[in-house]
C-alpha cells in the first residue's frame, strides 16, 4: 500500500516522520537514507563527538526502538537513484517503493576543492557526515599540523576542537576577514581575538593556490607563494543544497528545491524541508542552513501534508560552540546598516544589527539573556532604541 515516503535521513526527516505520527497519520511511512545509520545529530560531529566527549549512541536523534514503535520503515545505506513522478515511485537498492506523497529532505553537501587543486588527495576532509569525522578523528593527535581552509563557522569550530586537542592549527580565509558572509566585522573581530588567544595561526585575505602532495596531502601553496606544511586538511568552504535528485525529476530548483509557502514543490505530490529547500521571501527566496529551520520547517510541512494549509514562517536562529564560548544568533542580519555592541555579564557580549531603527538580528556570545531578549523582540516585530541597547544599565528584561 502506498503511503508517505521521506528521502533523506537527517534532522528534517526525523522531525517530519515524528510529527506525521503525532498528528495522526496512520498509513505507511518510510525513510530512505544513503548513510548506513539511523537519523543522528550533525552539529556535535565537529564539537563534542570529535572531542570524544559525546559517544556515538548519544548522537542518535531517537532511541533505536522509536522507529519500530512508530511504524516507520528505515531503509538505510541505500541512496535513492530516481523519482518516477508519473508512477509515483522512488527507486533505490534495486527496488522501487510507491508513494502517495513524497518528502525530500536531502540536506546539503559540502563544497569540495577540484582535483586540479588537490581536493582529491588523501588527508583532505570535509565535516558533514559521521563517516567524515570518523575518518579524520585518528589524525587529531597533539602536535599534528592541521590546515583549515575557510573561516566560516564550520572552519572555526574545527579550529577550536583541534586547538583544544593540542594540534598546531593554521586557518586561512581568502576573503578580507573571517565570517564575511554571516556576521559583522565586530563579531569577526571578537572571534578572531578568541582564536588567536588559543594559538590558532589565523590568516585572512589569504588565498589558496593548491594543496600539495602526491599520495597524501603534505601542505599547501598559498596565492602569495607561501608554503604551509600540513599533516591533514579540513575544508570549511560552505555547502550546496542537495538538489540533484529533484533536478533529475524535473522539479523547479532555485537556490535549492523551490517550494511554495506551504512547503510543496512544483509537483503537488512532492514536498521538501530543511537545508535543501528554499521558500518565498517577498520577491526573493530564502534558504536556511540550520537545525532550527530543519525542525520547524519539517513540522510545518508534516502538518500541511495532512491538510493543515499553514504557511511556513521562518524564525531564524542558529548557534556555534567554540572553546568555552556559545554563540547564539537570532534573526537575519541581511541589509543592516549599523551594529550596536552591548557588554554582558562576565565574558558575555552581544552585537545587535539594525537597519535604520529596525532590529534585524542579534549575535550573543556567552550571553543567553541577550539572545532570548533579542529573539523575542525580533519575532514580535519590536525594535528597542539602539542607545538603550548600548547602555549596560538598560534592563533587558524590561525591553522584552
Amino acid at each position: 500500500m502506498a503511503g508517505i515516503v521521506i528521502v533523506g535521513a537527517g534532522q528534517a526527516a526525523a522531525s517530519l516522520a515524528a510529527r506525521l505520527r503525532a498528528l495522526g497519520h496512520t498509513g505507511d511511512l518510510a525513510i530512505i537514507g544513503d548513510e548506513p545509520v539511523p537519523p543522528y545529530q550533525r552539529p556535535p560531529l565537529s564539537k563534542g563527538y570529535l572531542l570524544g566527549e559525546m559517544p556515538l549512541e548519544r548522537l542518535a536523534l531517537r532511541a533505536p526502538a522509536f522507529w519500530a514503535d512508530q511504524g516507520v520503515s528505515l531503509h538505510l545505506g541505500q541512496p535513492v537513484t530516481a523519482i518516477d513522478r508519473a508512477a509515483r515511485t522512488v527507486s533505490f537498492g534495486g527496488r522501487t517503493l510507491p508513494y502517495d506523497q513524497l518528502a525530500l529532505t536531502t540536506g546539503a553537501r559540502p563544497r569540495r576543492l577540484p582535483p586540479a587543486l588537490g581536493g582529491d588527495l588523501p588527508g583532505v576532509f570535509a565535516v558533514r557526515s559521521l563517516a567524515d569525522v570518523d575518518a579524520m578523528a585518528p589524525l587529531f593527535r597533539p602536535g599534528a599540523r592541521l590546515l583549515i581552509v575557510g573561516g566560516g563557522y564550520i572552519g572555526l569550530e574545527a579550529a577550536a576542537v583541534a586547538s583544544k586537542r593540542g594540534l598546531r592549527v593554521t586557518l586561512i580565509e581568502a576573503a578580507p576577514r573571517i565570517l564575511g558572509r554571516v556576521a559583522s566585522a565586530k563579531t569577526a573581530d571578537w572571534f578572531r581575538a578568541l582564536h588567536r588567544s588559543h594559538g590558532v595561526d589565523l590568516r585572512e585575505g589569504t588565498g589558496l593556490d593548491r594543496l600539495l602532495g602526491e599520495t597524501h596531502v603534505t601542505g599547501a601553496l598559498l596565492a602569495d607563494g607561501t608554503r604551509i606544511p600540513a599533516d591533514f586538511v579540513i575544508l570549511g568552504i560552505g555547502v550546496l543544497p542537495e538538489t540533484s535528485l529533484a533536478e533529475a525529476a524535473g522539479l523547479t530548483v532555485i537556490d535549492g528545491i523551490a517550494l511554495d509557502e506551504l512547503g510543496r514543490t512544483s509537483d503537488p505530490a512532492i514536498w521538501a524541508a530543511g537545508d535543501c529547500a528554499s521558500v518565498p521571501a517577498g520577491k526573493a527566496r530564502l534558504r536556511l542552513e540550520s537545525v532550527g529551520n530543519a525542525i520547524d520547517m519539517a513540522e510545518c510541512v508534516a502538518a500541511n501534508m495532512l491538510g493543515a494549509g499553514q504557511p511556513y514562517v521562518p524564525k531564524p536562529w542558529f548557534w556555534s560552540d567554540q572553546y568555552d564560548v556559545k554563540l547564539q544568533i537570532a534573526g537575519l542580519n541581511t541589509g543592516h546598516d549599523r551594529v550596536v555592541t552591548r557588554p554582558g555579564a562576565g565574558t558575555g557580549i552581544s552585537f545587535w544589527y539594525y537597519a535604520g531603527d529596525r532590529l534585524l538580528a542579534v549575535d550573543a556570545a556567552n550571553d543567553p539573556r541577550a539572545y532570548m531578549t533579542g529573539k523575542r523582540l525580533i519575532e514580535a516585530g519590536r525594535s528597542p532604541d539602539p542607545a538603550a541597547i548600548a547602555d549596560p544599565a538598560t534592563d533587558l528584561r524590561a525591553l522584552a
